[in-house]
């Protein structure tokens, strides 16, 4: 079944190689490149899931999640935040703004895919 992903992220390399990676798994997919352009996609696509980066210009991801929270129009959105950010304190940071995932990058293509895969089954 295809899903809309959206991915928002500010370095072009990576929009690039996930935008393939889903593509390839076979959903439609919409690009972000700073916090505020991510959560006016979220709120006018209405995305399944957003592959969300942390540090964004203008808005953080953190900073994007928590907007979603807020939202109850957007109550069904998952978000998955992606971040080179590894602490414990950073992942708690981002699963108490809501977020219902968090990947430190780098990350292999095949474990996202399947992170992908059971965040839009569930």
């Amino acid at each position: 079944m295809s899903h809309k992903v959206l991915i928002a992220d500010d370095e072009p390399n990576i929009l690039i190689s996930l935008e393939f990676l889903m593509k390839r798994e076979g959903h439609q997919v919409l690009l972000a490149h700073d916090g505020d352009e991510a959560l006016a996609l979220i709120r006018s696509e209405r995305p399944g899931l957003v592959l969300l980066d942390v540090m964004m210009p203008k808005r953080s991801g953190f900073e994007v999640c928590q907007a979603v929270r807020a939202d109850d129009t957007l109550a069904g959105t998952k978000i998955l935040l992606l971040t080179a950010k590894g602490r414990d304190a950073d992942r708690a940071q981002g699963l108490g703004v809501g977020a219902d995932g968090y990947m430190v990058k780098p990350f292999s293509t095949h474990e996202l895919a399947q992170r992908v895969r059971e965040m839009l089954a569930g």
